[in-house]
């Protein structure tokens, strides 16, 4: 099983704190990651975090941060990009 991680430089703590979330989470990345704004049809995941039923992924050779739904299955649907990781937790 892919493993799970946090952004470099950042702490559980800081991330629940800015996000609101005091549930925030880091998830496993071996999940299906589609939907708008992703190009390709799936990114492949490096980071992912969960907030409740939503999502923020970073994908691997990539800068920006994707939110989306995290689904019943485990998969994620994304609908929004953010160009960085303060912007999209404050985005939640």
């Amino acid at each position: 099983m892919a493993s799970s991680q946090l952004p470099p430089g950042w702490t559980l703590e800081e991330i629940r704190r800015v996000s609101g979330d005091r549930e925030a989470r880091p998830l496993h990345t071996a999940r299906v990651v589609t939907g708008w704004p992703v190009q390709s049809g799936r990114l492949r995941p490096e980071i992912v975090l969960g907030f409740h039923d939503l999502c923020l992924v970073k994908a691997v050779n990539d800068e920006d941060w994707y939110m989306g739904s995290l689904n019943d299955d485990g998969s994620v649907t994304c609908w929004s990009v953010y160009g960085n990781f303060y912007d999209a937790l404050r985005g939640l």
